[in-house]
Order: structure tokens, then C-alpha cells, then sequence
């Protein structure tokens, strides 16, 4: 009698918590993708910060200044519950340092300063202006808003990789494993992900929704970040653009790249 009742209460704790993590899940499927599951949490609030069209300015000089720092990178995964895989082919990254020929291989030449050279410089999601990656998504569960950031919805991703494939940054990572076991801390702000779908840099929607900066911006205690909007004229990031000799990644394939790099 006495096992009936713990395996009833197991059971009901189980179905409470199931039924919990699915509403929870509902919630968070309608806020990622902006349907009117949840409408009231995708309205701007008068403290949100909007934009014609977002745009992350990087600094190379500032970071090349201190290599050693990985301050933005490490905020974003511990925010975003970036799991770290003992093995490298199952690396998920949102946020990383590559070396500069690597992230600008047709920008290189053989005249090009021997520092800028030897750059390692932060790559991430391009926030395309054309993102090939919505165009082959099947289920729309990567698509663009008005203010130019290109969304994620793990909710609805089934897996195919196709925007893996059409994405020529290398910008998203797919979950071979289920990462929750690799999450040593996991942020209960923020949602984990399953095993086989894809994520990537959603650049903080969330919190512009709060009114406050990307968390990898807010992390670089070197100013190397500036965030802003490119269609406001008097921006902070079109100040720097205007000032400074900048490039983007691969612009000769006409994704229109939001991320800027100073060099």
C-alpha cells in the first residue's frame, strides 16, 4: 500500500511539472517567435530599446590590445546556457574568436598590415539585411523582425540544418547531444535547448526588450562593442562608421552584414 501511494506521488509530481514546463514552454515558444501566444510580452515597453535596423560595431584595435580577454564570449554562453561539449565536433558557440584571414578571406592580401594580419577577431550571426538562412528555413523558425535581428525559435526548429548549409558565416551550431547534462549552471532566465535543433546569436532581443544593451556588450569593460541603430543617422555606431575604416564579412555575396569591424 505503502509503495502505491509514493508512485502515486511521484506520478502527480511528475504531471505537475510536465504540465508546468509545458505552459512555461508555450510562453517562451510565443515570445521567441513573436506570435500572439503571448502578444503582451513582444510589445515594446516605453523602456524597451527599438530600432530602424540593429547593428553591432567590433573594434579590432581594442581587442587585439588584450588577446587574452573573453569576457563578451563568456557572458553570452553562460547567459544563453551555452553547453560545453568535451568534444570539439560538437562545439556549440554563438560568440567566438577566429583569426582574421579566416573571418575575412577575401578582404586579405598580401599588402595588408602584418597586425591586422595577425588579428583574432569576435565573429557571430551577421543579422543579414538578406539572410539566406530565413529563405531555406522550412518551418519559419528562423526569420527576421523589423528591426533587422534575425530570429531563432528552437520551439519550432525540426533539425533539417538547412540553414546551417545556407548560412556562409558558419554562424549556428546544431545539437548533436542533448546539451541540459553540459550546462554546469544553467540560467533560469533563459531557456535550454533539446538534442537536434539548431541556435545561434539572437543579438539579446530579450533584453532591448528590457532596455538594456546585448549581454556581450555590456560585458566588454574595454569598449570594444557598440551597439546601435544603423538607420538613425546620429547613432553612435554610424558615428564610429563614419570616422573609422571599417569591413564586413563577405559582403560581395549580398547578405547586407550587421556587424561592423573597425581595423
Amino acid at each position: 500500500m505503502g509503495n502505491k501511494k509514493i508512485k502515486r506521488r511521484n506520478f502527480l509530481k511528475a504531471a505537475g511539472f510536465a504540465s508546468l514546463a509545458g505552459a512555461w514552454a508555450a510562453a517562451t515558444a510565443g515570445f521567441l517567435s513573436g506570435q500572439r501566444v503571448k502578444a503582451q510580452a513582444v510589445k515594446p515597453t516605453p523602456n524597451s530599446l527599438v530600432a530602424g535596423r540593429w547593428a553591432l560595431v567590433i573594434d579590432t584595435r581594442i581587442c587585439a590590445e588584450h588577446p587574452e580577454c573573453r569576457d563578451c564570449i563568456e557572458a553570452c554562453h553562460k547567459w544563453h546556457n551555452v553547453p560545453r561539449f568535451p568534444d570539439k565536433q560538437h562545439e556549440i558557440k554563438w560568440i567566438w574568436k577566429t583569426h582574421f584571414h579566416n573571418a575575412f578571406p577575401y578582404q586579405s592580401h598580401e599588402y595588408d598590415n602584418e597586425d591586422v594580419k595577425k588579428r583574432e577577431v569576435i565573429v557571430l550571426c551577421n543579422h543579414c539585411e538578406h539572410p539566406p538562412c530565413v529563405r531555406v528555413c522550412p518551418t519559419q523558425a528562423t526569420f527576421k523582425r523589423e528591426d533587422g535581428i534575425v530570429m531563432m525559435d528552437m520551439h519550432r526548429c525540426i533539425g533539417c540544418r538547412f540553414c546551417m548549409g545556407a548560412c556562409p558565416y558558419g554562424a549556428r551550431s546544431f545539437n548533436w547531444l542533448d546539451p541540459r547534462p553540459y550546462i554546469k549552471e544553467p540560467n533560469m532566465a533563459y531557456p535550454t535547448r533539446m538534442k537536434g535543433v539548431v541556435e545561434k546569436c539572437i543579438f539579446c532581443f530579450d533584453k532591448l526588450h528590457e532596455g538594456k544593451l546585448p549581454v556581450c556588450v555590456r560585458a566588454c569593460k574595454y569598449g570594444a562593442l557598440t551597439f546601435g541603430d544603423l538607420a538613425d543617422p546620429h547613432s553612435k555606431v554610424n558615428e564610429l562608421l563614419r570616422k573609422h575604416f571599417n569591413i564586413r564579412r563577405k559582403v560581395n555575396l549580398g547578405t547586407g552584414p550587421s556587424v561592423f569591424y573597425i581595423i
